[in-house]
């Protein structure tokens, strides 16, 4: 048998952790990535094709943003809306399940989330959040990015 790394045996959550936790469920939720996803690369592709330059992920930035322009000093975070509680939208459900767990969970999300956006805005950069529903309407997100980039709204 191959003896594991002490890394390797603390990025794996134990079965006994969760007892009540399907096996099936728990692969689902350890798959999901943290950058690089779907809408990520769906907003990056929009602005590669509308001539758009930018940096991913600078690790010497607060909270890592998805993507940043450096010249114009503004980045933009996108958001799956379960995740990081996008409020009124139909993707924002709350599981009827384990809430003792996904509450505060959902809380020190959007906690770190506004941490982090504080900190940007403190070292001077401008903030533009995206959320995964507003990729529905390529047209309508891509002219408010456009008008972030140029102008500084949103």
């Amino acid at each position: 048998m191959k003896s594991r790394t002490r890394r390797e045996v603390d990025r794996q959550p134990k079965a006994t952790d969760w007892p009540d936790v399907p096996a099936a469920r728990r692969r689902t939720m350890r798959a999901i990535k943290g950058k690089n996803t779907k809408p990520e690369l769906l907003l990056r592709s929009m602005l590669h094709k509308a001539g758009y330059r930018f940096r991913l992920h600078r690790k010497d930035l607060p909270g890592r943003p998805d993507i940043t322009f450096p010249s114009r000093h503004r980045v933009i975070e996108v958001r799956g809306c379960w995740w990081h509680r996008h409020a009124d939208c139909r993707h924002c459900t709350t599981p009827r399940t384990r809430q003792e767990y996904w509450l505060p969970k959902f809380a020190r999300n959007q906690a770190r989330d506004a941490a982090n956006e504080a900190a940007l805005r403190a070292l001077g950069w401008d903030v533009l959040v995206v959320w995964e529903c507003e990729l529905a309407d390529a047209e309508r997100l891509l002219n408010r990015v456009v008008r972030f980039l140029h102008l500084g709204e949103c």
